[in-house]
């Protein structure tokens, strides 16, 4: 377990904290979507948004990480594998987490519009 909140500590906690709040939150929204018939088109519109925001935050993050991992090898004058591990973590976790929570968000919606066809 402590591997896995350091790995998403790597990724940068403006980055990785956002995006699981956006996986709490499509969690949530799912739910209510299951118990409200009525607003469920809302709903899933409003968890395809939240999705491909985490997408795009996760790639943010991934920008921020590489450009974290270059000042670091600018300020040392060469390049060595550890300096440029903690800025490549956090160009590997945060599309990871943005994509995980993509994904999530559509097997939801898929659930959502598999459960309305029955």
């Amino acid at each position: 377990m402590k591997s896995i909140i350091g790995k998403f500590i790597d990724g940068g906690p403006v980055f990785t904290v956002t995006i699981f709040a956006c996986l709490i939150i499509i969690l949530a929204l799912f739910t209510v979507a299951l118990l409200k018939k009525e607003s469920r088109p809302k709903l899933m519109d409003l968890m395809k948004h939240i999705g491909w925001f985490a997408v795009a935050w996760g790639f943010m993050g991934r920008t921020f990480g590489l450009i974290h991992a270059f000042d670091a090898v600018e300020a040392h004058g060469e390049l060595t594998p550890s300096l440029l591990a903690h800025g490549l973590k956090m160009a590997l976790v945060d599309p990871l987490m943005g994509i995980f929570v993509f994904i999530v968000a559509r097997l939801a919606i898929i659930a959502l519009v598999a459960v309305r066809k029955n």
